[in-house]
């Protein structure tokens, strides 16, 4: 990927790129080789597939993105070099979003459950939903992170900080390519084809 010119990226902005660069190639992974009956299989009834964890994800994306967006100001701020998320931020990323033992689960909010049958298209979905968090980044690396607030989407209540929000993004997707490569009808492969 060919970065945007300007300042130098803060160390925050540098390990969430590499972490969405890192969850291209895990999705890219599990859906290679799978038609679309294996995309949708589930694993057990009422566990989603392959690729209704990619479609979540998608939606995610789709929502959180635009609502940070919106909020960083037109001129940039003052940058800072890591992501201190506040007490509750913390705590949520823990218990919410990053990933979970398979025996403990939390049911998605409405708007972001996936749909019953998901098509072929979700992966290219996911890559360019991903492309969008790597230019918000980009844009975000010019102010401070840890001041700017959002309007949350998904609980309009909770107010994370932009910074926050970024790291849901990245551990969201991180806890949810888990649930699809324990769902993958081939189990979980590396990217020649061989499983691992």
């Amino acid at each position: 990927m060919v970065l945007p010119t300007g300042p130098a990226l803060p160390a925050w902005a540098v390990r969430l790129i590499t972490e969405l660069d890192t969850a291209d190639i895990r999705a890219k992974e599990l859906v290679s080789g799978l038609n679309s009956e294996l995309l949708n299989r589930q694993p057990e009834p009422g566990a989603w597939s392959v690729g209704q964890c990619l479609e979540h994800l998608c939606i995610f994306n789709e929502l959180f993105v635009p609502a940070i967006s919106s909020s960083l100001p037109a001129a940039p701020g003052s940058p800072v070099q890591e992501t201190i998320p506040g007490w509750f931020g913390r705590w949520f990323l823990k218990n919410y979003v990053e990933p979970a033992p398979p025996t403990r689960h939390a049911r998605a909010p409405k708007k972001i459950v996936p749909a019953a049958r998901v098509e072929a298209s979700v992966l290219d979905r996911f890559l360019s939903s991903n492309r969008a968090v790597r230019e918000l980044v980009h844009t975000a690396r010019e102010h401070d992170v840890n001041r700017i607030r959002f309007a949350n989407p998904l609980i309009p209540v909770l107010r994370f900080t932009v910074g926050t929000g970024l790291e849901i993004v990245c551990g969201h997707e991180r806890r949810h390519l888990l649930q699809a490569e324990r769902a993958s009808p081939l189990g979980c492969r590396d990217s020649n084809g061989t499983s691992r």
